[in-house]
């Protein structure tokens, strides 16, 4: 049965689906906001657009790689991302991202999974946004995180995933953070176009430039506790 997580709950991956467990898939799911309508009818839908990413950290807890709506793949391969959902529409995950525990270099000691909101609502507003954790062998679920009710924020660090010897143990961390505007647009020339500023990116829809950029993917989004060597080195 799988593990309805608090923040700050840890559990061990070996102990909750055995020490075979090779493969795990982070799935973040979520639906469009329901407008209300007059006497109940018609009030349509808005489109919510979560991004799921996943930072992976060495030891002294320096970011190594990351995986995004703009790249969708570790530089090894070993982290893969299924795509940028930009509705929430259908049942299930909309976005996942998949880790191949037994290809992650050695130098990867931790991986913390993010999630943003594009479109700016924050999470008391978004209907059924959850997290989880599969195993991708029999696809069985093995911890759960519910979203919706983490407050008026509009993106999150989840959880991590962290070598401990053979094993690895889950975090959930539910750490709030404001996404951040920028002035800059992209081309309303393009459906889609991404900018790069400082690891961001943009994304154009129907020729309206939407000015609102991902979650920060660097080492400082992260709490410090979840790396205690960094901590120590910056001490005076």
């Amino acid at each position: 049965m799988p593990i309805s997580l608090q923040k700050g709950q840890q559990i061990s991956l070996a102990k909750e689906a055995g020490p075979s467990l090779q493969t795990v898939r982070m799935g973040l799911g979520w639906d469009a906001i329901k407008k209300k309508g007059f006497l109940g009818f018609g009030g349509g839908s808005v489109d919510v657009d979560l991004d799921a990413n996943a930072l992976m950290f060495d030891a002294s807890g320096q970011l190594v790689d990351a995986v995004w709506f703009r790249q969708l793949q570790s530089k090894d391969g070993s982290v893969r991302h299924s795509g940028d959902n930009r509705t929430g529409a259908g049942d299930g995950d909309d976005e996942t991202i998949t880790v191949d525990l037994t290809r992650l270099p050695a130098s990867v000691q931790t991986v913390v999974f993010s999630v943003n909101n594009y479109t700016g609502q924050n999470f008391s507003q978004v209907d059924n946004a959850y997290c989880r954790l599969v195993n991708t062998q029999g696809d069985q679920e093995i911890a759960r995180f519910n979203l919706s009710v983490q407050g008026d924020h509009t993106a999150m660090i989840l959880a991590s995933l962290k070598r401990s010897g053979n094993d690895w143990t889950m975090t959930a961390i539910g750490t709030p953070r404001a996404g951040a505007r920028t002035p800059t647009t992209c081309p309303t020339s393009a459906p889609t176009c991404k900018t790069d500023s400082g690891g961001m990116g943009c994304k154009a829809r129907s020729g309206r430039a939407n000015p609102y950029r991902p979650f920060p993917l660097t080492q400082r989004t992260v709490p410090s506790w979840l790396f205690p060597s960094r901590k120590a080195a910056t001490s005076p």
